[in-house]
């Protein structure tokens, strides 16, 4: 049975669109980056980009490399969506955008890891075999269909994104919505909306669907009944995320996950009229099906794992924020902290308390005091700075305090830790961060 649900062979119209879809939209993130200034602001004025832990080996290109860098990226999307030298271009996009995104965290945002783990399973999927100029140069290759394992990797993939992204809602200050009343907050000013976004029925509202959507979107589109009205729910959660949070290409790269739900002919019919139809069959299994049921083994198994993670881990996430990246716990909280730096001499005893703007932009200042992991590398960033002038140095948080989802300041790191001694750790939680004082954390 699974056997024949896996290996049958369909129509391969949805992932030949997506293929088109996805090269577009991932070069217009990139152009766009250019043109938003985003790559100057994260990768080009810092003089330190705070890359994940263990990847501080990867620097920006000097000058004014990032541009270059990205207009790369972006001519590779393009290669994409055309099927230019698919497998070649697939493959280094992938590796040209992950080695951004550990670049750089201070803009972390969940939709830059979709995009590598997409980009990864493209990597791996026959999208060059129609509409492709590879079909051009070697006709021999062409194929009207593909795998049906190619559809129910990408759907396992996306239920995986959309339930943990539900669970994940479901805490306290979420199911009360003054998360939501805090997100809308900030949207006060916009045009027509913005009073509207601030009424407690709209956050209850948002609240609401916002957990629902996440849990129940992926069985809707699959089931026949509700596909369609599903599809024009989720047509509009994307397109109200996009005005209303300016996230990027995450929601139109959603509604393009939808090929993957429709029947393969109906994705034909509407956007390859003239592209041989090909009737679904169940043939031989291919030679590489252990190959191919233990690497989707594995990598799944990490795809489930690596979000539990932070339960393993000492303390809530939602305070000590350990374990949160790559976990699909998106838009839950608002953070803000304050501290000051104090850097002391262990030779002279002589102390220097530290103006951060002096070395950070804006954004990097304010994640700093308010995330644990920046603080420890703000702490090394600054004992190799003095260590530069012949300095042996102690660096100290004093008067941390952090607000979550804007309640009240609660005192956050241990101001008596030298924290340029300290070790980070993957798996455990730091004791210099002071215990749990956030309001409904055990949830």
């Amino acid at each position: 049975m699974l056997n024949r649900l896996l290996f049958q062979r369909i129509d391969n119209s949805p992932l030949i669109a997506f293929r088109i879809f996805f090269g577009i939209l991932v070069s217009l993130e990139c152009f766009g980056a250019i043109a938003t200034g985003w790559i100057k602001r994260n990768l080009i004025t810092p003089k330190y980009t705070f890359p994940f832990i263990d990847f501080e080996f990867l620097q920006p290109l000097p000058g004014n490399g990032m541009y270059f860098y990205f207009v790369l990226m972006g001519l590779l999307g393009l290669f994409i969506a055309m099927g230019f030298k698919y497998r070649a271009s697939i493959i280094s996009f992938t590796i040209l955008w992950t080695v951004t995104y550990l670049m750089q965290k201070t803009a972390y945002n969940n939709h830059y890891y979709l995009l590598i783990l997409i980009a990864l399973l493209m990597c791996f999927f026959p999208a060059e075999k129609s509409r492709s100029y590879d079909v051009k140069m070697n006709p021999k290759i062409e194929s009207n269909s593909m795998y049906a394992y190619v559809k129910w990797i990408v759907v396992l993939q996306l239920f995986i994104v959309y339930v943990y992204a539900s669970i994940a809602k479901m805490y306290g200050d979420w199911l009360d919505f003054s998360t939501i009343a805090v997100m809308m907050h900030f949207k006060k000013n916009y045009w027509l909306v913005g009073d509207i976004l601030q009424e407690p029925w709209v956050h209850t509202i948002i609240g609401t669907v916002g957990i629902l959507f996440d849990l129940l979107i992926v069985p809707a589109l699959l089931w026949k009944p509700t596909r369609k009205a599903a599809f024009f729910l989720s047509l509009f959660f994307h397109l109200f995320n996009s005005i209303i949070f300016q996230i990027g290409i995450f929601p139109y790269l959603s509604i393009a996950f939808s090929v993957f739900f429709f029947e393969p002919e109906s994705i034909r019919k509407i956007f390859f009229k003239t592209k041989t139809a090909f009737a679904s069959t169940y043939t031989a299994l291919p030679n590489h099906k252990n190959t191919l049921v233990l690497g989707t083994t594995i990598y799944f198994i990490i795809q489930l794992v690596l979000p539990l993670r932070h339960h393993a881990i000492e303390d809530n996430v939602l305070w000590s924020e350990e374990g949160h990246r790559m976990s699909w716990r998106m838009m839950l909280r608002s953070r803000q902290g304050k501290g000051t730096f104090k850097v002391v001499d262990k030779n002279t005893k002589e102390e220097f308390i530290i103006e951060p703007k002096d070395y950070l932009s804006g954004s990097q200042e304010r994640k700093i005091f308010a995330y644990p992991d920046f603080t420890w590398q703000f702490a090394q960033y600054l004992k190799k700075e003095f260590e530069q002038n012949n300095r042996n140095v102690s660096v100290y948080l004093i008067n941390s305090k952090i607000s979550i989802n804007r309640k009240p300041y609660v005192p956050f790191i241990d101001s008596t830790t030298d924290l340029a001694a300290e070790k980070w750790f993957r798996l455990k939680h730091h004791d210099w961060i002071h215990p749990s004082n956030f309001e409904n954390s055990k949830n």
